[in-house]
């Protein structure tokens, strides 16, 4: 991602999670960390939190002050700790059911009261518009390709992805669970999570039909 990408989604999420410098702010899951890096530098108190251990070890030397965690958003065990949470590069959708709905209730639970919570991620009206069985990139020396296939009773995406570098090929599976944007306001408002805006990218323009992630905006009760 661009710098000035990052740039606008920190800017945005400053403005909606609405919390001065010093405040606690966690990024789940946190990936390599670009966000957490630049709300630190302008003054955040960060904990980022990502299964990924490549992810936590690529993302620790950017800025050491960032707590980093090794973990399973699932296993989010906090009580009132953070004024703010956010959610962002589609990182939603990829538990199964309940699952997704054991870490939003973890995740309200670590929330202080009237903090909030943003969630970056592509309901149906996005993933299903947008849908596409095969695509395939180059990304510097390696070749990235899925399969997509749409599973109606399950409401789900199935992908089969390829990767091939320095002539060696590794397949793997995935699976998003497709929610429409009203199906997710539900669930965030089922766990005290009270939707309050939904933007179409972090311009605050409003969300139309099309391939850009919404951005919900929550506040807890």
């Amino acid at each position: 991602m661009p710098p000035e990408a990052t740039k606008a989604e920190v800017d945005f999420l400053v403005d909606a999670l609405a919390c001065k410098p010093g405040a606690r702010i966690l990024d789940i899951p946190c990936g390599s960390g670009r966000h957490s890096v630049e709300l630190a530098t302008r003054g955040y108190k960060l904990t980022g939190i990502d299964i990924s251990r490549e992810n936590i070890d690529a993302a620790r030397p950017k800025n050491p002050n960032v707590d980093w965690i090794c973990a399973d958003m699932r296993t989010l065990d906090r009580k009132a700790e953070f004024d703010a949470a956010f959610c962002f590069g589609n990182s939603f959708g990829y538990l199964e059911h309940e699952d997704t709905k054991k870490f939003l209730v973890a995740l309200s639970r670590a929330l202080k009261p009237g903090s909030r919570f943003v969630l970056q991620t592509g309901p149906a009206e996005v993933i299903l518009r947008c849908f596409q069985e095969r695509e395939w990139w180059d990304i510097g020396d390696m070749i990235a390709a899925q399969v997509n296939r749409y599973v109606p009773e399950k409401s789900c995406v199935e992908t089969t992805y390829t990767f091939i570098r320095d002539g060696k090929m590794s397949v793997r599976p995935g699976r998003q669970f497709v929610y429409t944007t009203a199906e997710i306001q539900r669930m965030l408002s089922e766990v005290g999570l009270k939707p309050i805006a939904l933007f179409g990218g972090p311009d605050k323009k409003p969300f139309e039909l099309g391939p850009h992630m919404p951005l919900f905006v929550t506040e807890k009760n």
